[in-house]
């Protein structure tokens, strides 16, 4: 949330008052982070560096429950915007607000795996790490591949991963989430108990209806899995599109793929839980379609972390940390296989610093039905993610905007008014209907419930916008 000049500044001179700063200090068990405090500048920093000139009055390093308690106490006695940060990865920033407080959740990264499978896993925990534990106990939560991704913001706006069409989404796997609402209560809810939170929780987005500190999560068996990536020539992305949309319907549900395309690349790459002469039958049916020998094919057997590390690639180096980074992205869901594959590929390359990534869908993830969780978008044959560098060297944040909101709005009726709530992009024309679908106004009702001040307001949110009214300063 980006706010006025003048607001700002009378919250950093003097607004709320210093006395009422330290009595929120003591009642904190873990650091509490001012402009001008030593680890301040570290403190408030998300994953993309755009946003580093976000000046929030103050991150709160919760260690425990009592200290979101406290922060959002605190937030609405003072009329200040409140968000949540896990992993940092929202790619408008809307986890760095400025004149707000930051909850910095990554002190809550415990991950508890139950001998009966299911896995209690902190808000602040992140996808390496989850991924990792759970692999040691055999066991595996179907979520996404980036391995620095808070399993907050995944599991709240659904999740996609490597292996979604075989288990379903991160979201359908959540048995309970433990949640702190804008009344200050520590609420655990399940199917059995507040099931209108619980449901709004799964696919909902984050931030909308209060800070979520833990999960319960139903895993399912580790197993070994084949990865695959058929790099093609460049010039055959429109037949590898036209080929992919027609092939994936008739693969099983134990096959995931996805689809790389920008100006100089037609890829497609995935993960098969089965035999692997069925995938060598299954891949070669695809070469078929799409008329074309890939330049290369690559195949190999191995265990769903690896895998995982696999996709998470960074500079060349599969499994690294990644650092920070500036980019934007934006999305659209692929509802019905597209009539002209050429016109969507002159879409997507026709600004050569855009790419695109397409997830394919369908299997388990249909399902379930569009209104069973909050997450709408059931019935879609893949979604497309579309990224644009940020840096100087890519033109900077509004030329990348730009770039990528001509694709994005110049797809053809296949896409519709969609999009993936998890790549938030705050230029998302008829955003809150693009996201939420079928299940908007049951959503905004559920926000209105626990939420009725609009405490955690943002651009994008759910919840009415709150005046923030300050009391001192100039």
């Amino acid at each position: 949330m980006r706010i006025s000049g003048a607001v700002l500044a009378a919250s950093l001179a003097g607004w709320p008052p210093p006395d009422d700063w330290q009595r929120l200090r003591e009642r904190l068990s873990g650091p509490l982070f001012r402009p001008g405090d030593p680890g301040y500048p570290e403190a408030k920093q998300g994953f993309f560096t755009m946003y580093d000139d976000r000046v929030p009055v103050a991150v709160v390093g919760a260690a425990r429950v009592e200290d979101v308690q406290a922060a959002i106490g605190f937030a609405a006695r003072h009329r200040l915007p409140v968000a949540a940060r896990s992993g940092g990865h929202s790619y408008p920033g809307y986890s760095t607000v400025d004149g707000g407080i930051v909850v910095d959740l990554s002190r809550f990264s415990g991950i508890d795996v139950r001998p009966d499978g299911r896995a209690a896993i902190g808000a602040g925990a992140r996808l390496g790490p989850i991924a990792a534990t759970l692999a040691a106990h055999g066991r595996v939560l179907p979520a996404g591949s980036c391995e620095t991704v808070g399993i907050a913001g995944l599991t709240l706006g659904g999740g996609v991963g490597l292996v979604d069409r075989k288990h379903g989404l991160t979201c359908d796997h959540l048995e309970a989430a433990r949640i702190v609402t804008a009344d200050g209560r520590v609420r655990t809810v399940s199917r059995a108990a507040e099931p209108d939170l619980f449901w709004a929780l799964r696919g909902g987005g984050g931030g909308n209806f209060g800070i979520v500190t833990g999960f319960t999560f139903r895993t399912v068996p580790s197993a070994d899995v084949a990865t695959f990536k058929l790099t093609f020539p460049p010039g055959t992305q429109a037949a590898l599109l036209a080929a992919w949309q027609e092939w994936l319907p008739g693969t099983p549900d134990e096959l995931w793929s996805g689809v790389n395309i920008d100006a100089g690349t037609a890829i497609t790459n995935g993960t098969f839980l089965g035999r692997e002469a069925r995938l060598k039958e299954l891949l070669d049916d695809l070469v078929r379609r799409v008329g074309t020998p890939p330049a290369e094919r690559e195949a190999r057997v191995t265990d769903h972390l690896a895998a995982m590390r696999s996709f998470d690639d960074h500079e060349g180096r599969p499994g690294a940390v990644a650092a920070r980074a500036a980019y934007v992205g934006t999305s659209r869901m692929l509802l019905r296989p597209v009539t002209d594959p050429a016109a969507v590929v002159e879409v997507l390359t026709r600004a050569p610093r855009v790419g695109t990534l397409i997830d394919s869908a369908g299997g388990a993830i249909a399902r379930v039905g569009a209104r069973e969780t909050a997450f709408p978008h059931r019935s879609a044959l893949a979604s497309f993610q579309f990224l644009h560098g940020a840096t100087p060297e890519d033109g900077g944040e509004a030329e990348a905007r730009r770039a990528l909101g001509a694709v994005r709005d110049g797809l053809g009726p296949e896409f519709g008014a969609t999009g993936y709530v998890n790549y938030l992009d705050p230029e998302m024309p008829d955003w809150a209907r693009a996201y939420y679908g079928v299940n908007l106004a049951r959503l905004r009702a559920v926000a209105r419930k626990y939420d009725p001040d609009g405490l955690f307001a943002f651009p994008q949110g759910l919840s009415g916008p709150r005046p923030i009214v300050h009391k001192g300063g100039s």
